[in-house]
């Protein structure tokens, strides 16, 4: 299935990660805050369910995005990881 970028469910998750992301490339030591991507942590073919939680999404720049490309899977447990974490700290 393709991806409608302007529907209205997509352009939401995509603003809700960004804004929990608070607008920032979450890769570690990044802060870049341009050209900014929204990455599906479970790969967006594979994850039907999980299309818009926001808890599968993560905030990239598009440098650190098209690093990642083709080996997204390696990746999984580390940016679950970091939102895990971050929620944390944003929850003290």
């Amino acid at each position: 299935m393709f991806r409608n970028y302007n529907d209205p469910l997509y352009k939401n998750f995509r603003q809700e990660v960004k804004k929990r992301d608070q607008y920032k490339c979450q890769w570690p030591g990044c802060l870049a805050s341009k050209k900014l991507h929204v990455h599906h942590i479970k790969r967006w073919v594979d994850s039907v369910d999980l299309r818009y939680n926001i808890n599968n999404g993560i905030t990239l720049c598009k440098f650190h995005h098209s690093l990642i490309e083709g080996n997204e899977n390696a990746y999984e447990a580390v940016f679950s990881k970091l939102i895990s974490d971050n929620k944390k700290s944003n929850d003290k």
